[in-house]
């Protein structure tokens, strides 16, 4: 499992990240932190879920669908 720079881990257990076990409870303390560190929960969630696909055969197809547009000039650029 991935962890940010700072360690969302190493944080986990102190008044910044305390216990939490309601999606809401997790919401409300994210929209608390700041920004910079929201941006890491991002980053620390994004290198989770990516962790947790599998190759399975749809996921594959969806890669070479990828491949293709991308060859063929359709694709799109995703700007922050």
């Amino acid at each position: 499992m991935h962890s940010s720079p700072g360690g969302l881990k190493a944080r986990a257990g102190n008044d910044i990240l305390p216990a939490m076990s309601t999606v809401g409870e997790i919401e409300a303390a994210i929209s608390r932190l700041p920004l910079k560190e929201a941006e890491e929960v991002r980053e620390w969630l994004e290198q989770w879920f990516e962790d947790q696909l599998e190759m399975t055969p749809e996921f594959i197809a969806s890669i070479e669908r990828g491949k293709t547009d991308l060859a063929a000039g359709r694709s799109r650029i995703a700007r922050p």
